[in-house]
C-alpha cells in the first residue's frame, strides 16, 4: 500500500492523478483530524504511527513550513520500524551541496535510516509563478522574486507526478536519486518576456533585493522559515547554481519535459482569474 502525503499541493495533487489513471491502489494523509483519509500531522508525533501502520511505500512531501529536521525524524523511525520499504522524498535540486536546505537534512535522515529510497531532486516549479507570486503577477504585473539575471531550470510538476509514480510503481529506482530539470534554463526577464506574450499584457521582472523582499513577504503574513527557504532558493539561482539542465527527466518520461510555454498556454485561465 502507497501513502502519499502532501496531496493537496502542487506535486502531490499531480502524483494522485497518475496513480489513479494508472489504478494503483493508495491512500492519502491529511493534516485535518476526522476525515475520510489517514491523519498524519508532522506537527503531532503522536498521530504517526497509526498512520504508517499497514503502509509498504511512503510519498513523503515536507510540509513547506516546516524546516527543521525535528518534525520529520520520528517519522522515518517509525516508518523503519513498522517496516516500509521504500521512500520516495521530493527534495531540490542541489539538496546533496547545499546542505543550508531542509531537504539535505531529511535526505540525510532517510540515508541513515537504511531504508530503500528514491530521491527526487526537482528545480523550480512553473506552478509556483501562479500558487506563490501569482497575486503580484496579475494584480501588479509583476515577477516578485530576488534572483538577478541568473537563469533557473524550471520543471512542471505534472512532469513530476508522472516520475514519482513510475519510481512508487515500477522496478529499478530504488536507492537512486534524480536531478529534474526542465528542457532549458530561463532568466525571470525570459519568463516575463513569456507571460507577456500570451497574456496580452506587460509583466516586469522586478527583481527586489532580500530585504525588501523579505519586508514584503513579512507584510503579507508569510512564515519565517518559509521565507527563509524561498531566499535560499532564489539566491541559488542568482548565483548561478540554478541553471543545471539534466536529461534525468527526459529519460524517465520518455519524451521531452513541459517547457515553459507550453505550461503557459495551459494554464491561461487560471492566470486570468488568479487574484
Amino acid at each position: 500500500m502507497i501513502l502519499v502525503t502532501g496531496a493537496t499541493g502542487n506535486v502531490g495533487r499531480e502524483v494522485v492523478k497518475e496513480l489513479q489513471r494508472l489504478h494503483i491502489d493508495f491512500k492519502i494523509s491529511t493534516h485535518r483530524k476526522n476525515t475520510e483519509n489517514i491523519y498524519l500531522n508532522f506537527e503531532d508525533p503522536d498521530s504517526i504511527r497509526p498512520a504508517l501502520q499497514g503502509i509498504k511505500k511512503l510519498f513523503l512531501i515536507r510540509p513547506p513550513h516546516l524546516a527543521e529536521k525535528k518534525y520529520f525524524e520520528p517519522v522515518i523511525e517509525i516508518a523503519k520500524e513498522v517496516g516500509i520499504d521504500h521512500i520516495v522524498f521530493l527534495s531540490l535540486l542541489g539538496a546533496e551541496k547545499n546542505r543550508i536546505f531542509p531537504h539535505a537534512k531529511i535526505e540525510e535522515l532517510i540515508l541513515k535510516s537504511g531504508i530503500p529510497y528514491t530521491f527526487l531532486r526537482p528545480s523550480f516549479f512553473m506552478q509556483n509563478l501562479l500558487t506563490q507570486h501569482g497575486e503580484e503577477l496579475l494584480n501588479e504585473n509583476i515577477i516578485f522574486v530576488p534572483a538577478g539575471k541568473g537563469k533557473t531550470s524550471f520543471i512542471d510538476v505534472r512532469d513530476i507526478g508522472v516520475v514519482a509514480a513510475k519510481t512508487l510503481t515500477e522496478s529499478g529506482h530504488r536507492f537512486k536519486a534524480y536531478s529534474l530539470t526542465g528542457k532549458e534554463a530561463l532568466s525571470y526577464y525570459e519568463v516575463a518576456d513569456i507571460l507577456s506574450k500570451h497574456l496580452s499584457k506587460e509583466i516586469h521582472y522586478s527583481d527586489p533585493s532580500i530585504l525588501t523582499f523579505w519586508r514584503k513577504k513579512r507584510k503579507k503574513g508569510m512564515k519565517r522559515d518559509f521565507i527563509v527557504v524561498m531566499i535560499a532558493i532564489y539566491t541559488t539561482a542568482k548565483l548561478g547554481l540554478a541553471k543545471t539542465v539534466t536529461s534525468d527527466l527526459e529519460v524517465l518520461l520518455g519524451n521531452d519535459p513541459i517547457s515553459m510555454e507550453k505550461f503557459v498556454l495551459d494554464y491561461l485561465e487560471a492566470f486570468y482569474t488568479k487574484n
